[in-house]
């Protein structure tokens, strides 16, 4: 072979080399990973941010200092603590957290229902939850290769106790996510409801509090007294959603095998020093929680008051509203406007023209009103 020749060879592609990025992807990844979307997030810029049940109000300019001469101090060249002994403290006492429960830290909740799922299903096992609920419920059961079912809630967006208890005798499910309250319908579902399904569960039973910031309904006082009883927070509600921090309390035994599937250093360090100090000034979180609760209940009413509109009752930080010229008119109208919301209208038939309404600082409530009556008046 001649040096040309030679030259050639190394510098032409191979054949396996020739292929699109396309191809090997659609031959390698998963058909069921395909066949389904990301998760959806929005980062707004420039205008008003009401679609994801954030708090719209920063932290007080003084704690931001004293995070900041904390997260200064943070050794970067070395691995966090998973469960710093003083931050772990500091949960119990600001979450009324039981003594002898556990806690296993995650990257927000989204973390620790992947760990859930998979520690606890073999390929094929259902999971099972009412429906519509929390997407990555059905999302961390495909990945894992778990089975979703989810149960229609009734026509008013309220728990169907009869339809749940068919199904968990019919599937026995590994795992039942219940999240109260719900997102996107904001109800919270019957203590009787929940004690029926507790009983009835063949397996682990995840109570989901992500916004129990803004109601009186906790199971934290229960946790420990039913041996399939887990509850599962997040911070991200309260202030904190760039933290990215969730946590999970049981029973130490649930809390020792979950713990196996832990990714390594899954918090980071930053995140458990600026959490630390955020649970020093915890007054402050309860106090933005406090002022999106009060003004709940106001926004319905003046929402509920708008031409052709049903807002569903709420506990949380949301509200969830069906309007009768079309869910899909009334958020392209807001977007035009720079307002964004949630869009829930073609997601499942029972949320047909709803949007998801986060409740935003007086002034961003004020303006989306002055924009829905705009957009609803004949």
């Amino acid at each position: 072979m001649s040096f040309r020749e030679s030259f050639v060879s190394l510098v032409q592609p191979s054949p396996s080399t020739t292929r699109s990025a396309a191809a090997v992807a659609q031959a390698t990844v998963r058909d069921d990973v395909r066949a389904i979307a990301a998760y959806a997030s929005h980062v707004c810029t420039d205008g008003i941010k009401l679609d994801a049940m954030e708090c719209p109000e920063g932290l007080p300019e003084a704690l931001r200092a004293e995070i900041a001469h904390a997260v200064s101090r943070v050794a970067l060249n070395r691995y966090p603590d998973s469960a710093p002994a003083t931050l772990v403290a500091q949960l119990r006492e600001a979450f009324a957290i039981p003594a002898q429960a556990d806690l296993l830290f995650g990257n927000g909740s989204d973390e620790l229902i992947h760990l859930i799922v998979q520690a606890t299903c073999e390929p094929g096992d259902v999971v099972l939850s009412p429906s519509p609920s929390f997407v990555y419920f059905d999302m961390a059961a495909r990945f894992n290769h778990a089975r979703f079912v989810g149960v229609s809630l009734a026509t008013d967006l309220s728990l169907d106790l009869d339809a749940m208890l068919e199904a968990i005798a019919a599937h026995q499910p590994k795992v039942i996510f219940l999240a109260m309250p719900n997102n996107p319908t904001g109800g919270l579902w019957p203590e009787q409801s929940v004690r029926a399904i507790l009983k009835a569960a063949p397996g682990l039973v995840v109570i989901d509090e992500a916004y129990q910031a803004f109601t009186d309904v906790t199971w934290m006082p229960e946790v420990l007294t039913h041996p399939n009883l887990l509850v599962l927070r997040t911070l991200s509600k309260i202030g904190l959603a760039g933290l990215r921090f969730g946590y999970l309390t049981g029973d130490p035994v649930w809390m020792k095998e979950l713990n196996k599937v832990r990714p390594p250093y899954n918090i980071d360090a930053v995140t458990l020093a600026a959490l630390s100090v955020v649970l020093s000034h915890k007054a402050v979180l309860d106090e933005q929680a406090a002022r999106l609760r009060d003004a709940r209940a106001p926004l319905a009413l003046a929402l509920a008051s708008l031409p052709g509109t049903t807002v569903f009752e709420s506990a949380g930080n949301f509200l969830l509203v069906r309007f009768a010229i079309g869910g899909d008119t009334v958020f392209q109208a807001l977007s035009a406007r720079k307002i964004f919301v949630r869009n829930f209208s073609g997601v499942h038939p029972l949320l047909a023209n709803c949007l998801r309404i986060s409740i935003g600082s007086t002034e961003e409530n004020t303006v989306l009103l002055a924009a829905l009556n705009d957009i609803l008046s004949p």
